[in-house]
């Protein structure tokens, strides 16, 4: 039996729930092996093969390559692991977080510090029908 889950209707928001826990377990697992500088090194120097030994879906895997993270998110990660990419990439966690939003550091920055994004049309996706 599936659990009602209200928190579905939030817009451009995944619930890191149970459910997403089980779906994203080895790339949530992968992420953490990169708190290794050898695992660093050797995923840098080839980051497929690295993945390939990893139990993940190719999905998750592309994902991880594309360093998508809305796309590693909707499959199953959870931010704080996969902060432990940008790391390895020597990126910012606002620079990843801008690149998840489609701004630069700067400018998701600059919005953070003036509070956010507006909550106008963002409480529920079923405030966007007829859009």
């Amino acid at each position: 039996m599936a659990l009602d889950k209200p928190y579905k209707d939030v817009p451009g928001t995944t619930i890191f729930d149970a459910e997403q826990a089980r779906k994203g377990y080895w790339l949530n697992q992968f992420c953490t092996s990169l708190m290794q500088a050898e695992n660093r090194a050797r995923f840098k120097a080839n980051e497929q093969a690295y993945l390939d030994e990893w139990p993940m879906s190719t999905a998750q895997k592309q994902a991880v390559l594309a360093r998508d993270l809305n796309r590693c998110i909707a499959l199953g990660g959870n931010i704080y692991f996969l902060a432990r990419i940008g790391a390895t990439d020597g990126r910012s966690f606002q620079q990843m977080a801008g690149s998840m939003t489609g701004m630069s550091e700067q400018a998701y920055r600059q919005m953070m510090q003036q509070g956010g994004r507006s909550i106008e049309g963002n409480r529920y996706l079923h405030e966007w029908e007829g859009r």
